[in-house]
């Protein structure tokens, strides 16, 4: 499980630092996009891999979800919240599932029509597409209201799941706080980077 989530955090900064190209330079987006989208390492080895270990991840959490309430056997009769664990500790698997299904529709507005145009309908390629593809999803405000509550469950998610993935790892010594304190950074930075650009994407095509 803790291996899973760090190959997901690696993951998730790779495609944040090419996503936020798209807001400054829809040229290096385009080139990026492109490079990634036709490369055979990443198509053919790293996106089966990553596919993977999105759906071991997920697996392991509901897995592990359900032993541990098994192994509790029956609930406490004094139940003292915050004082024993957060909150986000105590339901991963409701901000897990939440990003879950997240990724279904980023799933539905990404990969698949990228599948479609590239091994089904066989189109031309066109290295310069994807910048307007991109925009063209945040034009929909309820797609980027549901974007942005996915990223801050995201955020929850990584608050715990990062030192926790950590811990698990054996850094649980005199690197702890440094630990938590980039897992601090990780948690709001990468979820709040990716809500802005859903966001000024938006704002950008329909205003500006």
């Amino acid at each position: 499980m803790a291996l899973s989530g760090l190959f997901l955090i690696i993951f998730l900064l790779q495609h944040f630092i090419i996503n936020i190209t798209s807001v400054f330079d829809g040229s290096v987006f385009n080139w990026l996009s492109h490079f990634m989208g036709t490369n055979p390492l990443v198509q053919f080895i790293l996106q089966p891999i990553l596919i993977a270990g999105v759906i071991f991840h997920f697996v392991m959490g509901f897995i592990l979800d359900l032993q541990n309430k098994k192994a509790r056997g029956t609930r406490y009769k004094v139940f003292k919240g915050n004082s024993n664990a957060s909150w986000v500790s105590r339901n991963m698997i409701i901000s897990g599932s939440t990003v879950l299904s997240f990724l279904v529709l980023h799933f539905y507005d990404f990969w698949i029509p990228e599948i479609d145009y590239k091994y089904i309908k066989v189109l031309p390629d066109d290295p310069h597409r994807y910048y307007e593809e991109l925009i063209h999803k945040f034009d929909n405000l309820t797609r980027v209201v549901i974007y942005v509550v996915s990223f801050l469950f995201l955020a929850l998610h990584l608050s715990h799941g990062f030192a926790s993935a950590f811990q698990t790892m054996g850094f649980n010594n005199k690197y702890t706080v440094i630990v938590k304190s980039i897992g601090k950074l990780y948690s709001i930075g990468i979820p709040l980077g990716f809500a802005f650009i859903a966001v000024f994407h938006h704002i950008n095509y329909h205003y500006l």
